[in-house]
């Protein structure tokens, strides 16, 4: 009996598979080797193919980033629990340091802006949502008078620099990986000490 691929785009999911495909080429090989010739071979469909779902490489890269911010808001929407009510800004620390430590390749696409001017509005909008749960945790903080007052979405964004420096350091190995718990503890701290009203 022979054995037969199913090709994917006739089940109308190619794009997705499209983009599994390409993100694990991200983590292994960069960038630069990314292609969207060698991801039809990988799918096990045509070579123009791809082009119906991406245009070009830049096209792929700018879905690739705006999925990747999608996930990352997705993570920050699924919070629960007691962590989330007793300490809601370590909580979402914590899920940035995971995301950003599990998905570095994606997330230094995410962050390089070489996007198109063509993902200009999905982009946006994926932005918006990915941190629109920690805009939203430092809104309430100020709202309770335990943050100083500005722009919530600058003091998010200056906190998340500050988590993406920790991933950085973790992914290099400058901090070890089981030291990852009290170097966040430690980040969160000073982060809130400076975000207290004087």
């Amino acid at each position: 009996m022979t054995k037969t691929r199913a090709r994917s785009y006739h089940h109308g999911d190619l794009r997705a598979e499209l983009l599994q495909h390409a993100e694990t080429t991200l983590r292994t090989a960069g960038v630069d080797g990314l292609s969207l010739r060698q991801l039809a071979r990988d799918t096990g469909v045509s070579h123009a193919a791809p082009t119906r779902h991406f245009r070009d490489k830049q096209a792929l890269l700018d879905a690739l980033a705006v999925a990747g911010f999608e996930r990352l808001g997705a993570s920050f929407e699924n919070l629960t629990g007691d962590a989330v009510s007793t300490d809601p800004i370590r909580t979402m620390a914590r899920t940035y340091l995971d995301f950003a430590t599990q998905n570095s390749a994606l997330l230094a696409l995410m962050f390089a802006r070489r996007h198109s001017p063509v993902a200009g509005d999905a982009m946006a909008q994926a932005v918006d949502r990915a941190f629109a749960v920690p805009v939203s945790l430092i809104a309430h903080g100020q709202d309770c008078g335990e943050i100083i007052p500005g722009d919530p979405r600058r003091i998010a964004l200056t906190a998340v620099a500050a988590l993406q420096g920790l991933a950085t350091f973790l992914g290099s190995g400058l901090v070890a990986a089981d030291a990852a718990d009290e170097w966040l503890d430690g980040l969160v701290a000073h982060v809130m000490l400076g975000l207290q009203p004087r």
